[in-house]
This record gives structure tokens, C-alpha cells and sequence, in this order.
């Protein structure tokens, strides 16, 4: 065994996104003289980043009140036009804007590529001395003998799928730091050993998901408007009890990002959130937009929706949680970039005061404190009844009990009530209850097959590798997830990852793990409905490689 190298920085932070890099600039801003160590397991910064985006530049504005003049792309493109439509089959109708609480409104927002605001927050980064190191995930948290967090080790690099060590073996490091900042994003595999070993969690609601999936097309300029955003609910996961919604945001250089989102707690185990996309591209309004047009890109992503009630217990001792590693996602918004970046700023205060004070790897409490009493807990108290509404009751009339909710909050005559979580692997039902669903076959033009779709996420992993998707019971699998529940994992993943064969010796089902295909949705350690499959970091770099998104 080699042995393994060490470094010792005064804060390491897991995660180069909004958060993890909002929180690295932040230290530096306060401290100049602290040593800060961001890991980014994608091979470049941006390159796991995706969202819609529009971004609400609150939060910037605090961090880099400059940013406009800057050469920051997400200044490209404020959003100039705003519609919310209501889908049927054929047909849309628009809410009027007067309807909508004020907090609604995307005016004084931005809409464009998130990774690339990333990937240039990452130069003002390291432009004040942030060390950035991406393609080295964070694979195992230190703790040390009193239980504090002391770290992480970094991914072994040249591990062949038997375990033994291949030529170019190269062991982890470890960061050795006296604070740890966890801002995996949604579902970090680290974060969830957290949050069970210090129970995070125990006062809150468990976190709830949704799938979102995304492409990116050029397409015709006569049709291109820069600024308008599109958000659309209703039809099609009206027709399987579903529920989620669309988005189309016009963006800069004729480009178009699309999108649709699933809340994974729904109950048909034959619905498919890939598939489900591909029938909204299809409806009249959206395939206008795209009919003439070139996809470019595509990817997917998990996205927190418990909202303030699912918040956890964000600090403990050594470390904490930033960004969506704890889910700052303000559902009704589709926003949770700006929260997440203020959040890796309000720790990075909190961090910077206590080594200043001689402090090390202690619970920053005030930390947790800070969240719960800035604009970030007022913000997402206004929305917390959202997602459970549409949840319980359905698309339309859980739409009206929330906008009322939200109304009746803005007025500061909300009712004191919180409603609650179940996590969504618990809604699975079994296949015989449901109906299949028989999606229409791709047309090659507006949709596409999985795996076509897969290669513009430029994904790429070490063949001979181990398996980063872990099984912990097969013969579960083949017997409740298959038998049970009718292989949904097939259908679930955005990616292809997951098929069910049958085996041409014995006749018997067997579990294919096409690994190389993950994008790193995390939706598999989300929804299978026996949670036995477990998410963790593959060798670093690999994984999607998203441009512009």
C-alpha cells in the first residue's frame, strides 16, 4: 500500500458550485491570509453544473457588488419578458401575472448558463488565492478521536473494477482543515453519512426530490426573444397523477434551455421523467419554439423540494452544510442558486470568525443561527406550503391552496402551519396496481432516445473502474424491485444506466449497470423504493462533461 499524502489548509470545502465557490471568496474576502482548499470531483468547474437558469442576482450582488461590469456571462441576458402557462394536450391557457404573489415575479433577474457563472466565480477565486482542484472528489470524511470532522480524503485514482490497483494507482490525499464545508449539491453521497452520523435530520422533514432534465438548442433567431422565460405546468403528468412542470428560458447567442421537472414522489412505477420531457417538447406551444432549431446539449440533475421544513440542523462539529447539500431550493420560484450562494457566504463569516477567534473544528452554531434568521429563512417560509400542497392534492387544486397560502403568507396573515414530508421512495406503488404507460416512439427531430441524448452530455467514465453505483442486496432487487415494483429503475434513470436482462443461460432476470452513462442525476439513491442502491463519487473527473449549461 502506498502511502498517502497530506495537506493541512485551514478550510476545505467539498463542492465547486455556487456555494462551495460563494463561500471560498467570501474567506478570503474576510481573511486574505486563510488557507482555502475547494475539491470539485467534475473534471473541470461547471462541468456537473446544470440548472434552468434564471438567477435572482440578490446574493451576487452581495458577494461582488461589481459583478455587471465584471465580464460575467450571466450579465448577458436580463430576463425581459415573463409568462406562466397552463397546458392541456393542445392547448395552454396564461395565469395573469396579478395573480401571482410579488415574490413571483422574475423582474431584475438573469437568465444563461450556470456553470459558466462557476466557472467564473471560480477565477475570482483563485484570482484572491482559493485554491481549486477540480477532478479530485471528496470520498471519505476524517474524523477524529473526539468525533469532530478533520477533513477528507480524496479519491483513489487508478483502481481497476476487482479492487486491485492498476499501473497508474495513485492513492487519495488528505486535506487536512481545521473547518469542513460540505456543498455536494443535492444528495452528496458525504452529506448523507452527515446527516445520519451527527442525525441532522432529527428535527426536520426529510428532504423530498424532483428530477429535472435539460436540453439546450440553437435555434431559428427569428424565433429567438433574449430575456423571455416560459415556465408551463398541467399537461402531460396531469395524465398519469403526476406532477412537475416545464421551463424554456431565452438566452443569449440565439440559444434556447429547456427543461422539465418530475416530483419523485410520484406513484405510477411506469412513469418515465425522461419520456414524460419528450411528450412536452411534442405540445404546440413548446415545439414551435424548437421546429427548425439544433439540440446541442443535454443533462439532468436531482433538485431538492422540501423546502424551509426540510431544512436540517446545518452545523456540527468540524463542519457544515452549505448550498443544496442542505436545500435552499424555493420551489414555486425554480430558484435556489442565489440562496445556496448565501448560505457558503453566511458560513465563510462564521468560519473566519471562529479561527480568528483560535477556534477549530468546533459546531458553528451561529452559523445555523445566521440562516435561520436572514433572508433566506423569510424567503422560503412564504413558499414552505407549496410543495406539500401540490403534493396532496394534485396539480389544480394543490396550485390554488398554495397560491393562497403564499398570498395569505406575503400578507402577513399566513395560518401556522407547516406541512410535512414523506420521502418519495415511500409513494412507489406496485406495478399491478398501475397502468403501463405507451410512450410514442422518439421522432429524431424535437425528441430523441436516452442513450442519442446521453452523448450530448458528454459523459465519460474510466471503463475498468469500480462500480460507483452500489447495490447492497441483488437478490432484493430482483425480487421486490423487479417483482414487486416492475424495474422502475429502468425507467427512472435519465440516462440509460439501468436495464433489466434476462440471462440467456438460466432464463433468469438480471440487473445491468451501465455505469459509464450516469450523469450523476442521483435520482437511483433517491427513488428506488428499497433505497438499495447507493450514489458515491467514481474516479475523479469522470462523470458529464457539460458545456453551457
Amino acid at each position: 500500500m502506498s502511502e498517502r499524502e497530506s495537506m493541512p489548509c485551514d478550510v476545505v470545502i467539498v463542492g465547486g458550485g455556487p456555494a462551495g465557490l460563494s463561500a471560498a471568496i467570501r474567506l478570503k474576502q474576510i481573511n486574505p491570509e486563510l488557507e482555502v482548499i475547494l475539491l470539485e470531483k467534475g473534471s473541470e468547474i461547471g462541468a456537473h453544473i446544470l440548472s434552468g437558469a434564471v438567477v435572482d442576482p440578490r446574493a451576487l450582488d452581495e458577494l461582488v457588488p461589481e459583478w455587471r461590469s465584471m465580464g460575467c456571462p450571466m450579465a448577458e441576458t436580463p430576463v425581459t419578458d415573463n409568462w406562466h402557462w397552463v397546458l392541456s394536450k393542445t392547448g395552454k391557457t396564461a395565469l395573469p401575472h396579478a395573480l401571482m404573489p410579488p415574490l413571483m415575479s422574475n423582474h431584475g433577474c438573469y437568465t444563461g448558463s450556470l456553470g459558466n457563472l462557476c466557472r467564473w466565480l471560480a477565477e475570482q477565486a483563485e484570482a484572491l488565492g482559493v485554491m481549486v482542484f477540480p477532478g479530485f472528489p471528496a470520498a471519505e470524511v476524517m474524523i477524529d478521536e473526539e468525533g469532530r470532522v478533520a477533513g477528507v480524503i480524496t479519491q483513489d485514482m487508478g483502481v481497476a473494477a476487482d479492487g486491485s490497483h492498476k499501473p497508474d494507482y495513485q492513492p487519495g490525499m488528505e486535506i487536512h482543515a481545521k473547518y469542513t464545508l460540505f456543498a455536494e449539491g443535492a444528495r452528496g453521497h458525504l452529506t448523507k453519512r452527515m446527516k445520519a452520523r451527527y442525525d441532522l435530520e432529527a428535527n426536520c422533514c426529510p428532504q423530498v426530490y424532483g428530477i429535472g432534465i435539460k436540453e439546450l438548442w440553437d435555434i431559428d433567431p427569428r424565433k429567438h426573444k433574449p430575456g423571455r422565460v416560459i415556465h408551463t405546468q398541467g399537461w402531460p403528468l396531469s395524465e398519469s397523477d403526476s406532477w412537475g412542470g416545464g421551463f424554456l428560458y431565452h438566452q443569449a447567442n440565439g440559444q434556447v434551455a429547456l427543461g422539465f421537472v418530475t416530483a419523485l414522489d410520484y406513484r405510477n412505477p411506469w412513469v418515465s421523467p425522461y419520456q414524460e420531457f419528450q411528450r412536452w417538447k411534442q405540445h404546440p406551444a413548446i415545439r414551435e419554439y424548437l421546429e427548425g432549431g439544433k439540440r446541442v446539449a443535454y443533462g439532468a440533475r436531482a433538485i431538492n423540494e422540501g423546502g424551509w421544513q426540510s431544512v436540517p440542523k446545518l452545523a456540527f462539529p468540524g463542519g457544515a452544510l452549505i448550498g443544496c447539500a442542505a436545500g435552499f431550493v424555493n420551489v414555486p420560484r425554480i430558484k435556489g442558486s442565489h440562496t445556496a450562494m448565501k448560505s457558503g457566504m453566511l458560513a465563510a463569516e462564521s468560519v473566519a470568525a471562529a479561527i480568528a477567534a483560535g477556534h477549530e473544528k468546533t459546531e458553528l452554531a451561529d452559523y445555523d443561527a445566521a440562516v435561520r434568521s436572514s433572508w433566506i429563512a423569510t424567503e422560503l417560509k412564504l413558499v414552505q406550503n407549496a410543495q406539500p400542497a401540490v403534493a396532496k392534492y394534485g396539480g389544480d387544486i394543490g396550485t390554488l391552496l398554495a397560491g393562497i397560502d403564499m398570498w395569505m403568507r406575503t400578507l402577513k396573515i399566513g395560518l401556522p402551519i407547516s406541512m410535512k414530508h414523506k420521502p418519495d421512495y415511500t409513494f412507489t406503488g406496485r406495478a399491478d396496481l398501475y397502468p403501463k404507460i405507451d410512450y410514442p416512439k422518439p421522432d429524431g427531430v424535437i425528441s430523441f432516445d436516452r442513450l442519442t441524448n446521453v452523448a450530448y452530455s458528454y459523459t465519460n467514465h474510466a471503463e475498468d473502474q469500480p462500480c460507483h453505483l452500489q447495490v447492497k442486496d441483488l437478490a432484493l432487487q430482483v425480487e421486490s424491485e423487479l417483482g414487486v415494483y416492475g424495474g422502475p429503475s429502468a425507467r427512472y434513470c435519465p440516462a440509460g444506466v439501468y436495464e433489466w436482462l434476462t440471462d440467456e443461460k438460466t432464463g433468469a432476470p438480471r440487473f445491468q449497470i451501465n455505469s459509464q452513462n450516469c450523469v450523476h442525476c442521483k435520482t437511483c439513491d433517491i427513488k428506488d423504493p428499497n433505497q438499495n442502491i447507493n450514489w458515491v463519487t467514481p474516479e475523479g473527473g469522470g462523470g458529464p462533461n457539460y458545456p453551457n449549461m
